[in-house]
């Protein structure tokens, strides 16, 4: 995860809100108490001159309510005026005192005494004395440029009529200087405040984002799996309680993902021991998961198969238009049989769905390599068709000759008789064919128990040869025997062993011409013995050998019934040789003859004494 920098960390934003509320806090306050402080130095201004004009008022009043005599050497009103307005401090505010008519008596301006006896035409002075009313006001002086304050307060006689006015104009400079020293300092005040503010800020955010830090830190951590660490708790408080939960919350997460890790372990054991394929798809058909059955089902890498179409893969785009439409299908039985082998596979397929919306997610596909399935149901197929076509020639014929002979033909000496042979060799036919299907039955179902012993198969093997040769006929079949004079002991059911022979060495026989010679081989290998049985008949073609053991299969057909064949004699041979822990095969050239080989195990008592 990208770091975070400085100048976009919540711990700047702490700063900066502790800073802004703390700047906010003092210029509200400042704002303020300036207001509130120029207001009352304003009033404590006021006060004091309104207390200076009060006294001047009085004397002033005194002095035109004065009654003056002709005495040459008592002062004028106007020089009266003048003594009194002279001792007003200058430094304070310029005084002026007037009559009733606004002409200047006395002023305590001693640069500007030449206003004394002019009339002040002003308004404010002239509204004081008609109206008889205070007058208080603000203004700017044009020639200093400072802020002054002018009072015009009229003089009244004991029945309120109006006799002179004082005129009082002082500068507000000094009330507003003070006001500015006093800003002045607030304002260091508060830039030292907002330096202490901003480090104090620091290290409160950093207090309130250390424990938040520790938490994403570990939050990343446990992000890359890791559960081992935990965060610090340095209190009780809110973050503290986060975390607390938060550490809470990695035990858990923890304990969680160990049970998901372990599930996810038996799943991958389950699929990866799984017999069958398991393949699972999105919701667009693209392959999300697929085990190593299924990759040998299709002879490919499973991790090749990842990300391609489940469709394409299974080769049914052609006959599947939607991935979806797979569940409706059910179960499918995919033939991937080619020229050179036989393989069918059986797929099962199931939708997945969302819980909440009930939308259908992907699909979850089961193959099974049913080939040996479909074989054998092919076999079974095919056997039962064998069988039909097997008994229905001999019952055919059967009725044929029955109704032949209800027709009448049994009242004829010559035909009756050669119609009872026929019917009697296809009844010995049909039941040698039945015996047979019986015996191969209770082999499959193992109901028919060997009865082992120990045998030396190259006497035992001399015995079987010694009655073929007494039985053949005319004596026109010769037997040539390679068989050691040494004793090979081997373990077998004497009974089930020279069924083998008899039917190897029969089919020998019957397919020999005359005047022929059988081969009669044994040979030690390596913990077994090999038998081999030679004929000189019309061999067999090399891609038939392997189905001569089939049941019902003849090379030729036509001479194999003339001879009485079942077509079942090589099928029990190689159900009693199997028995017997052997493997037997056919080896052939067309024109040259067929040799059946056959193999049993070596006793291993006596192969120890050998």
């Amino acid at each position: 995860m990208k770091k975070v920098g400085f100048f976009r960390s919540i711990q700047l934003k702490f700063i900066i809100i502790y800073i802004l509320l703390l700047v906010i806090a003092v210029q509200v306050i400042g704002s303020y108490v300036a207001r509130e402080l120029e207001a009352e130095l304003l009033d404590n201004f006021k006060e004091a001159t309104n207390d200076r004009i009060d006294l001047l008022s009085y004397n002033v009043e005194q002095a035109f309510n004065k009654q003056r005599t002709d005495d040459p050497e008592e002062p004028t009103l106007q020089e009266e005026i003048q003594e009194i307005t002279i001792d007003v401090d200058r430094t304070g505010a310029m005084v002026q005192v007037m009559n009733n008519q606004g002409r200047v008596l006395g002023t305590n301006d001693y640069t500007n005494t030449e206003i004394i006896g002019k009339k002040i035409t002003e308004d404010t002075v002239q509204r004081a004395i008609k109206f008889n009313t205070s007058i208080d006001n603000t203004s700017l002086n044009v020639n200093t440029g400072e802020r002054v304050l002018v009072r015009v307060e009229p003089v009244v006689d004991d029945n309120n009529n109006v006799q002179g006015v004082i005129y009082l104009e002082t500068s507000l400079e000094s009330v507003y200087d003070q006001l500015q020293k006093i800003n002045d300092i607030f304002l260091k005040g508060s830039v030292i405040a907002l330096i202490v503010s901003v480090l104090l800020g620091i290290l409160v955010a950093r207090a309130i984002t250390k424990p938040i830090l520790e938490m994403r830190q570990q939050a990343q951590t446990m992000a890359r799996g890791d559960f081992s660490q935990k965060v610090e708790v340095y209190g009780s408080d809110e973050i503290s309680q986060l975390a607390v939960t938060f550490n809470h919350l990695n035990d858990r997460l923890k304990h969680y993902m160990g049970q998901i890790e372990n599930e996810q372990r038996k799943l991958e054991s389950v699929l990866e021991n799984m017999t069958d394929g398991v393949i699972a798809t999105d919701s667009k058909g693209e392959i999300t998961l697929i085990n190593e059955a299924a990759g040998r089902l299709f002879n490919e890498n499973p991790m090749h198969l990842l990300n391609k179409d489940l469709l394409a893969l299974l080769e049914l785009e052609e006959k599947v238009e939607d991935i979806i439409q797979l569940q409706q299908s059910g179960t499918l039985v995919l033939d991937y049989s080619h020229e050179e082998e036989t393989h069918y596979v059986r797929a099962n397929f199931s939708t997945l769905y969302d819980d909440n919306s009930e939308k259908a997610t992907g699909i979850i596909t089961v193959l099974s390599d049913v080939t040996e399935e479909e074989k054998i149901e092919q076999e079974r197929r095919e056997f039962v068709s064998n069988v039909s076509h097997e008994l229905r020639t001999p019952l055919t014929t059967l009725r044929s000759y029955l109704e032949a002979l209800t027709d009448g033909a049994w009242e004829d000496p010559d035909i009756a008789p050669k119609f009872l042979e026929v019917i009697q060799n296809e009844t010995e036919r049909m039941i040698r064919m039945v015996n047979s299907l019986l015996q191969l039955s209770k082999i499959d179902s193992k109901e028919q128990p060997l009865m082992r012993e120990v045998v030396d198969f190259p006497k035992f093997f001399h015995h079987i040869i010694d009655r073929f040769e007494m039985n053949v006929k005319d004596g026109n079949i010769t037997f040539k025997r390679i068989i050691p004079d040494e004793s090979y002991f081997v373990y077998i059911d004497k009974d089930k062993m020279t069924q083998v022979l008899d039917n190897i060495i029969s089919n020998a026989v019957k397919y020999s011409p005359d005047g022929g010679c059988i081969t009669c081989r044994v040979q030690k290998d390596i913990r077994q013995i090999i038998v081999s049985i030679q004929d000189e008949g019309i061999g067999i073609e090399y891609e038939k050998l392997d189905k001569i053991f089939d049941r019902f299969y003849r090379v030729d057909k036509a001479r194999t019934r003339q001879l009485g064949g079942t077509g079942l004699g090589l099928a029990i041979t190689r159900e009693l040789v199997e028995s017997h822990y052997g493997r037997i095969w056919a080896s052939s050239k067309e024109g040259k003859g067929t040799t059946i080989h056959f193999t049993l195990p070596l006793n291993n008592k006596r192969r120890r004494q050998q």
